[in-house]
């Protein structure tokens, strides 16, 4: 199979066999695309994953940081991505000859973590990935929980500011929890920290003009810089507060973050464990788990390829070449 992520700033792809290994990947960023450009960047690099493998793929999965109508393989709301209103899997099966089956990215990143990574043998599991935004996928009772209407596990968008500014990309709360805990949550704290200590290693890379990333924030806090890792601190804290709530409500056994923020490791991990510890009862963290996701970044286009697995071994597909294509 051939498995896709297609986040709000780069796309992902692979082939993937049915053991979920990789044999195949490449990447391409995507940020500031439009609908027709974004189509296009992720058709060619299907077909390019394609004529890479060394056996003929059988079908493409799509995570899509969307709400997916299920059943049609539509996108009800993008987020992050110019998608709206788009029959996303049958137009990708037009444009690239093979059945298309697409899900929330969150939702295939907990499929792939409760499948074969850290959250493997648990029932009750709870998968957060931190790029763009917050993409998560909820394991409830042994399988991923997707609501009535598709639309369970947007917990980016759980509000906990209730007079916070508006969150972004056709979300209509305000205070949201991604507008804390993201990539440009941390682009933020690092902006700010890096003025208020112009002599950090922080504060001399935003003087030389270097755009403050994930990346590079990360880079700087691993190599010890107080400012880069106050910034991290941040970041992680109000993670905890997050994973505090979500465990007083779904009361998981294992929590496993991914993303592209999950490069932080411990100095993520750390100050978020340590924040659960104090904000919940004991009864509730004492056996829980805060993992980093065994996938990484590639859990998204890992749990697409599952989907594509599990939805041809069940004899259909949201989208197949040669049909009409409905917006």
């Amino acid at each position: 199979m051939i498995g896709v992520d297609l986040g709000g700033t780069k796309l992902l792809a692979g082939a993937v066999d049915r053991q979920l290994g990789v044999h195949h990947r490449l990447s391409r960023a995507v940020a500031g695309m439009g609908q027709r450009e974004l189509l296009d960047a992720a058709a060619e690099a299907v077909l390019q994953a394609i004529d890479q493998g060394e056996e003929r793929a059988a079908a493409v999965g799509f995570g899509v940081p969307a709400l997916i109508d299920p059943g049609s393989g539509s996108v009800a709301v993008g987020a992050h991505t110019p998608l709206s209103g788009i029959a996303f899997a049958q137009t990708m099966a037009e444009r690239v000859g093979l059945p298309v089956f697409v899900d929330n990215d969150g939702n295939l990143a907990a499929l792939a973590e409760h499948r074969a990574g850290a959250a493997r043998g648990a029932d009750h599991a709870i998968v957060l990935t931190l790029g763009t935004g917050i993409g998560a996928g909820l394991i409830l009772d042994g399988r991923l929980y997707r609501g009535a209407r598709g639309a369970a596990g947007e917990l980016g968008h759980m509000e906990i500011d209730i007079d916070g500014e508006p969150d972004v990309d056709n979300c209509p709360g305000r205070g949201c929890a991604e507008l804390f805990v993201s990539g440009p949550a941390l682009e933020r704290e690092a902006a700010r920290l890096a003025a208020d200590h112009p002599a950090s290693a922080l504060g001399r890379a935003a003087a030389e003009g270097r755009p403050l990333a994930g990346p590079l924030v990360t880079e700087l806090a691993h190599d010890g810089d107080f400012a880069a890792i106050e910034a991290v601190t941040i970041v992680a804290q109000r993670l905890g507060i997050v994973i505090a709530s979500l465990i007083n409500v779904f009361n998981p056994e294992v929590v496993v973050v991914g993303g592209g923020l999950i490069a932080a490791g411990e100095l993520l991990l750390g100050p978020a464990r340590e924040l659960v510890a104090r904000r919940t009862f004991p009864f509730v963290h004492e056996r829980l788990r805060i993992l980093p996701a065994r996938f990484g970044a590639e859990a998204g286009m890992i749990g697409a390829a599952a989907l594509a697995w599990d939805g041809l071994a069940a004899g259909g597909a949201q989208g197949a070449p040669g049909a009409e294509v409905v917006a």
